[in-house]
């Protein structure tokens, strides 16, 4: 289908037309009128940079920012020196109107996740380093980038998370407090007097030093079973120590309960046979 470039024709006729009845002076003063523009360019971005390291703003965003910035300014100087040189300003306006759109229908899923990405910069919700549980998966973040979200598994895997999915979840960040409280639930039998198991669980809190004092250490009767007593265990300690106190905890319990003679049942049921 052909396509109707007459007025386009037009518009640089009237250009060149313009351009060569310019005197020298009028030409001199389109040279200065850009040299002035760019280095006016130069000095915004200047100070804009200077606002981005003092808010501190993550490296992947301030590239953004930087490049965003730079390409609105060099637009700008184009409407200016388009203007001065006859080229209709609402016509090129247009004209990059429907360009914008048309890009932007293109490219639609990128333009989330960058939006996405936009959100996650600037509310922090987590930073490289943090082990994070958001759109499905968890992990050590490893880097974040305006598209997408590094993230290393526990098994050692490297997942790409699309930043859409990510900002629009729920996200939960295991490693942003300095303390973690440890949580177990223990079973003892009804026939352990209740004295007996609080206070072999509070020794076991008291003697690993990796469980702070303040908040202090819990461990009371918290329920009962079918088959036997549930005690609730609760420890703080530093983020770091979580997993180790979490798993040393629970064979610590076993030990010692084994050489207080403390017996920790399973379900199980009892038939009596009663013979007439």
């Amino acid at each position: 289908m052909p396509v109707d470039t007459s007025g386009v024709e037009e518009t640089l006729g009237n250009v060149t037309t313009t351009i060569a009845g310019f005197t020298w002076m009028q030409v001199l003063f389109l040279v200065l009128l850009i040299v002035v523009c760019v280095i006016i360019r130069k000095a915004v971005l200047a100070v804009a940079e200077k606002a981005i390291v003092r808010l501190k703003v993550e490296k992947s965003l301030h590239g953004f920012i930087r490049s965003t910035l730079s390409i609105v300014l060099w637009f700008i100087i184009i409407l200016i020196v388009a203007d001065y040189i006859g080229i209709p300003v609402t016509s090129l306006l247009a004209v990059f109107s429907l360009v914008g759109l048309a890009i932007s229908l293109a490219i639609q899923g990128t333009l989330s996740n960058l939006a996405g990405g936009i959100m996650i910069l600037t509310a922090k919700p987590f930073v490289v380093g943090d082990f994070v549980e958001a759109g499905g998966i968890s992990g050590v973040v490893s880097e974040i980038g305006l598209v997408y979200t590094k993230v290393t598994t526990v098994d050692n895997k490297i997942i790409f998370a699309p930043n859409s999915e990510i900002s629009g979840s729920k996200i939960i960040n295991y490693t942003n407090q300095d303390q973690r409280r440890v949580d177990l639930v223990v079973s003892a039998s009804y026939d352990a007097p209740v004295e007996k198991v609080e206070q072999t669980l509070a020794g076991i809190l008291e003697a690993d030093s990796r469980i702070l004092k303040d908040p202090a250490p819990f461990a009371r009767v918290s329920g009962y079973g079918s088959s036997a007593i549930e005690y609730t265990v609760r420890a703080w300690c530093a983020t770091g120590n979580y997993w180790d106190v979490h798993f040393d905890l629970l064979k610590q319990v076993k030990v010692a309960f084994d050489k207080a003679g403390i017996e920790m049942t399973y379900d199980h049921l009892n038939v009596h046979i009663q013979q007439k």
